[in-house]
C-alpha cells in the first residue's frame, strides 16, 4: 500500500514538474524565442535549483542564454583557445560511478593564475570543461562527480578570482550538474582559502561537497565508485584521461 501511495506521489510531482516546465518555456521564448534551442530537461535543471520558483528560474535561465550568446559565440569552446590552461595537466575524465555519474578528478596544486591567457582564459577552461563533461553523459544521466584532490596546494596556487569564477560558471549556468564532490588529500594552508570560498557556495553544492579523511580515502570513495571505475592512484584499476582526450 506504502508503495502504491508512494508511486502515485511521484506522478503527481511529475506531472506537476511538467506544468511548471511548460510554463517557464512560455515565459522564456516570449522573452527570447532562442530559448526554443534548449530542451525540456536544461528547463527543469534551471526550475530545480530555484525550488521550482519559475519566476526566478526564468530569471536564472534567461541570463544563462544571454552569457552564452557572448561568451560561447560559436557554440562549444576549442583546445586552441585554452592552451596555457591545458598545459597545466589539471584535469581529467574517466569512469562512472554506481549511478552512472561520470568521474572527475581536477588537481588543485598544479592549477597556478594564468599570467599569460588570464582570467578570462581560465573562464573559458572552466567552460571547455563542463562542456565536455555534459556531452559525454550516458543518456538518462544529468549529473558528474568531482574528485578534488588539492594535495601538494600552497599559497602560489591559490587563485581566489579563478576559483569563484568557477563557481560562478558552475551554479550560474549550469545549475543541477554537480553530483557530489569529494575533497582529498586537502592540507591545513588550503582551508584559508576555502574560507573565503565557502561563503559563495549556495546551499545545495554545500550539501554535494564531502572532506574526505586521507586514511579512509579508498574506502570511502569505494562507496560510490567501483574499484575497476576508480583512478589507480586511488588503489583503483582505471588510468586518468586528459579531459581534452576524454
Amino acid at each position: 500500500m506504502e508503495e502504491n501511495n508512494s508511486i502515485m506521489q511521484n506522478n503527481e510531482n511529475s506531472q506537476e514538474e511538467q506544468k511548471k516546465i511548460m510554463q517557464m518555456r512560455t515565459l522564456v521564448e516570449k522573452q527570447d524565442p532562442t530559448s526554443k534551442e534548449y530542451d525540456d530537461l536544461e528547463i527543469r535543471r534551471f526550475l530545480r535549483a530555484r525550488d521550482m520558483d519559475i519566476e526566478k528560474a526564468s530569471a536564472m535561465f534567461l541570463k544563462f542564454v544571454k552569457w552564452r550568446k557572448t561568451f560561447v559565440p560559436k557554440g562549444s569552446i576549442s583546445v586552441s583557445e585554452i592552451q596555457n590552461e591545458l598545459a597545466q595537466n589539471k584535469m581529467f575524465m574517466q569512469g562512472t560511478d554506481k549511478s552512472g555519474r561520470l568521474i572527475t578528478v581536477v588537481f588543485g596544486g598544479r592549477h597556478y593564475q594564468n599570467k599569460t591567457g588570464g582570467l578570462e582564459e581560465f573562464k573559458r577552461f572552466v567552460t571547455f570543461i563542463l562542456e565536455r563533461i555534459t556531452s559525454r553523459m550516458p543518456a538518462g544521466q544529468e549529473k558528474f562527480v568531482a574528485i578534488a584532490d588539492v594535495k601538494g596546494w600552497g599559497y602560489s596556487n591559490s587563485d581566489i578570482r579563478g576559483y569563484l569564477a568557477s563557481l560562478s560558471i558552475l551554479q550560474d549556468y549550469y545549475p543541477e550538474r554537480l553530483g557530489k564532490m569529494f575533497l582529498v588529500h586537502a592540507p591545513s594552508v588550503f582551508m584559508t582559502a576555502w574560507k573565503m570560498i565557502y561563503p559563495f557556495i549556495d546551499e545545495k553544492t554545500k550539501k554535494k561537497i564531502v572532506f574526505v579523511d586521507s586514511k579512509q580515502l579508498k574506502s570511502t570513495l569505494l562507496k560510490d565508485i567501483d574499484e575497476s571505475q576508480l583512478p589507480e592512484i586511488y588503489g583503483g584499476k582505471m588510468k586518468l584521461v586528459p579531459i581534452q582526450d576524454s
